[in-house]
């Protein structure tokens, strides 16, 4: 097992990592300490794991709560049923919520520990790629409405994060896949070695092998703590984390939530982001098309959907929640590992990005 861990300003988390660790008694039990557990899984992944955490706490009272799977569940009615789910069952402030699934389970389920008796313990316990890289650390957790994506929510950091790598061993390959994003996303922000260093593994990872695999979720998280060690609220340097999700939001709001996986959505978004920094000078053609082989290379999609277009994209960005002063704010490509935060986009430029049909590839 590897750990790892955030270090914010009041208090600091552990994420744990390593294959196993859903069979690790001690450790659970030393992460959800307190007589009350409350569970919150989905009818995909609580038949398969919920069982283990219900054998860990048999000592105690445990109540498991099974959602929905599937995005389009990710509301304020389902948010309130959690809430509905603790009172019945007679969950007090010193209950322990644990999120046991992806990051829809991990976002609902942690800004249901946010709000219930204004402050539970969480703990996450992520079981798709993309959460164990991504959602489960940080502490943004929240609901969508119709009109934008994670509109509600709150900052909530969790006691601590378990990944057990050997449950992506049964993730189906879609959404292994749309984990991979994300992982991509960390090389493109923050380390052009570990960019490289995934594109030197692309079999091995497409393969799910061990020692790939658990490497390049240890650096992905590794890099995500220390961004958000060093911005805790988004108020400056964590933005960087969005790249490609300005555009990847507004794909998922107008295709209507659940029709792409986040992942999906985030890597055309990162393309559109790659084509949207050559436009506006910041790279080359060359650095813009290298994105987007990186992104197709791990068979992501990397052109715009056909029935997204211009008028809806840009009615989105209006509602995302990176608008600052009425201003869309996107995150553009410097070069390999380097990114800027900038509202400062000409307007001709981004529709250019929005309404081509070969990302990184039209004459400018």
């Amino acid at each position: 097992m590897k750990t790892l861990q955030v270090a914010l300003a009041e208090r600091s988390y552990p994420i744990h990592i390593g294959a196993g660790l859903l069979d690790d008694v001690d450790l659970l039990r030393a992460c959800v300490p307190g007589r009350q557990v409350a569970v919150v899984t989905n009818d995909v992944v609580g038949p398969l794991y919920a069982a283990r955490l219900t054998a860990a706490f048999a000592d105690r009272q445990l109540d498991v709560l099974t959602l929905p799977d599937g995005e389009s569940h990710k509301t304020l009615a389902t948010w309130g049923g959690i809430h509905e789910f603790l009172a019945q069952r007679g969950h007090h402030r010193a209950t322990t919520i644990v999120a046991l699934g992806g990051g829809v389970v991990g976002d609902m389920a942690g800004f249901a520990a946010a709000t219930w008796q204004r402050g539970a313990r969480f703990v996450q316990i992520p079981t798709t790629l993309l959460a164990q890289v991504d959602s489960s650390v940080g502490g943004k957790t929240g609901v969508n409405l119709a009109a934008g994506k994670n509109l509600v929510g709150a900052f909530h950091q969790p006691a601590a994060v378990i990944a057990d790598t050997s449950v992506l061993a049964t993730l189906p390959e879609r959404e292994y896949r749309a984990g991979l994003a994300e992982v991509l996303k960390y090389g493109f922000i923050a380390d052009a070695a570990f960019l490289d260093t995934l594109l030197g593994s692309v079999s091995e990872l497409l393969a799910r092998e061990t020692n790939a695999l658990t490497q390049a979720i240890e650096r992905s998280c590794a890099i995500k703590a220390e961004v958000v060690a060093g911005d805790e609220r988004e108020e400056g340097r964590r933005a960087i984390l969005n790249f490609g999700h300005t555009f990847g939001h507004a794909i998922e709001k107008i295709l209507g939530y659940g029709e792409l996986l986040h992942g999906e959505a985030v890597a055309v978004g990162m393309v559109m982001a790659a084509d949207l920094s050559w436009r506006c000078g910041r790279i080359g053609k060359t650095e813009a098309a290298g994105i987007k082989a990186a992104v197709a290379a791990f068979g992501l999609a990397v052109e715009r959907p056909a029935s997204v277009d211009t008028g809806a994209m840009l009615h989105a960005f209006g509602m995302d929640k990176k608008v600052v002063d009425g201003r869309v704010r996107f995150v553009l490509a410097n070069g390999p590992g380097d990114v800027e935060v900038t509202a400062d986009i000409p307007e001709h430029l981004l529709r250019q990005t929005l309404q081509t049909t070969a990302l990184c590839e039209q004459d400018g």
